[in-house]
């Protein structure tokens, strides 16, 4: 497979983000096919993945549609960067520490 994959989704890739000197794109080929594997300014990641996900769904569909040209599957993963501030439930101490916040307001109910 030539590398029209690889060019297409780096041309995307920097059109769409603030910091585009930043976007690596590393192509690998294994039985499954070819994947691309993503690394982007950690500030472009909400540029990247969109609402709900839906730019990167539409950036791994149109990556399809340039591998089927070339009788190939592709698909896209993007890399979580270092230090990333990805929403995670609260801990039991957080908990805790909202239990006693709360209880310290003393509402009456």
């Amino acid at each position: 497979m030539s590398d029209n994959a690889l060019v297409f989704l780096e041309n995307t890739l920097q059109a769409l983000v603030e910091y585009p000197a930043d976007v690596k794109v590393v192509k690998t080929i294994d039985e499954m096919g070819v994947l691309m594997t993503v690394d982007i300014n950690p500030l472009d990641m909400g540029k990247i993945i969109g609402k709900k996900g839906a730019t990167a769904k539409a950036i791994r569909t149109l990556l399809r549609v340039v591998g089927m040209k070339n009788n190939a599957r592709v698909n896209m993963k993007i890399n979580e960067p270092a230090g990333g501030t990805r929403a995670t439930a609260p801990s039991a101490v957080d908990m805790d520490t909202m239990d006693s916040a709360i209880a310290d307001l003393k509402l009456d109910m």
